[in-house]
């Protein structure tokens, strides 16, 4: 049988690259013959994967890690039709069927059939189905015609796999939290977070046409990053928000918001408080607009400070976006909703998003370094090339 390695999680704090299974068109007793296995090019660590690693989910130990996959097909089902052995493809992070009533509607996020636990699936990640992480050098990906999206060209793939890598979850998830913010031409975008969703929001602003976008966060590397590509910024540990997009715009207050953060947030004097981020979302949103909601929240956390928050229960000003009438947009971001069209930005060049989430590729058995590093807030995403594929 041939071979595979993948990174394990392996308590809290730690990440390992273990021997795992070779993948299978079956899971447990299901079998996949409408699935495929890829060869991976690139797989990526995401701040979702950090949550589990920190032990701030209920996430077992040995759980093989990973769900942002690019890769090329080595092997197909029987009842795969239009995805074909050699093809480079993207996969999406949620895990859909494509035949629920929720995927017929682009909610792919809450898939109906891929986990027997709750709505919504997705590869190495906890109570999301059991579906085995792409942090590896092979994996299995079920429902192949539907989930996959193919590359058009092999060689113009592979020149831009530092891009194209970000179409299985972070570019799509910041623009997702950008049109469910109402960002449109002449904006004014305030976005909570400078890690690599917060990037990827920052510039899904700026391609929707955005007149001023704003970088908010405490980590002065990731803000330093964040002004270099353009972007204005606030650091949240200086002075009340409000008053610093006032010095930008001669106003307190935005026309959208977009929380890059999510349930692990803090005020800007590192006491953790996870609902701050959505509590500032609501000062600084003008009466009548919108907060796009790509943070992860989760129903239970277990190393929460806050007694109420280690079964998600958050202390929320909702009164005020009730005053406001603000609209409010949550979940799993549907990627095939808007891959196909950001690869297209990509491919043609109105996009560099690799440059703007700091994407730095690394090997397979250097995923533990990435990790460490990305959880002490470099302002890189880090890209793992587990077969030596990805051009210098």
């Amino acid at each position: 049988m041939a071979e595979n390695r993948g990174v394990v999680y392996t308590g809290p704090g730690k990440v390992e690259v273990q021997a795992i299974d070779f993948p299978k068109l079956a899971l447990g007793n299901r079998k996949l013959n409408h699935g495929v296995i890829l060869k991976i090019v690139s797989t990526n660590i995401c701040g979702s994967d950090q949550h589990m690693v920190r032990g701030r989910t209920t996430a077992p130990k040995g759980i093989v890690l990973g769900h942002e996959i690019t890769g090329e097909v080595i092997e197909a089902g029987t009842d795969v039709e239009f995805i074909k052995v050699g093809d480079i493809c993207s996969v999406p992070f949620n895990v859909a069927c494509g035949r629920c009533r929720n995927c017929k509607e682009q909610k792919t996020g809450i898939c109906l059939n891929v986990n027997p636990a709750r709505p919504g699936g997705a590869y190495g990640y906890v109570d999301m189905g059991g579906w085995v992480g792409g942090q590896a050098e092979y994996v299995t990906v079920p429902y192949a015609d539907f989930n996959l999206l193919k590359f058009p060209d092999r060689d113009q793939a592979l020149a831009k796999i530092r891009d194209l890598t970000c179409l299985t979850d972070i570019l799509p998830t910041g623009f997702h939290g950008a049109v469910s913010a109402g960002v449109g031409p002449g904006s004014t975008v305030y976005i909570a977070g400078a890690g690599p969703v917060g990037m990827a929001a920052a510039a899904s602003a700026r391609l929707l046409g955005a007149a001023c976008v704003i970088v908010g966060d405490m980590n002065a590397e990731r803000l330093a990053h964040a002004k270099k590509h353009g972007f204005e910024i606030v650091d949240i540990a200086k002075a009340a928000i409000p008053d610093q997009i006032e010095q930008i715009l001669g106003v307190p207050e935005v026309d959208c918001a977009v929380d890059a953060v999510g349930f692990e947030a803090s005020d800007g004097h590192g006491h953790e408080q996870p609902a701050v981020v959505l509590n500032d979302m609501m000062k600084v949103t003008r009466a009548g607009g919108a907060v796009g909601i790509p943070g992860l929240y989760v129903t239970e956390d277990p190393g929460a400070q806050e007694e109420a928050a280690k079964t998600g229960n958050l202390s929320l000003r909702l009164g005020l976006g009730w005053a406001k009438s603000l609209s409010f947009s949550t979940g799993q971001t549907p990627v095939l909703k808007y891959n196909r069209a950001l690869m297209q930005a990509i491919l043609w060049d109105r996009i560099a998003i690799a440059d703007i989430v700091g994407v730095e590729v690394i090997r397979l058995d250097d995923a533990p370094r990435g990790y460490a590093a990305f959880d002490k807030g470099a302002a890189h995403k880090y890209v793992i090339d587990p077969h030596g594929m990805i051009p210098n």
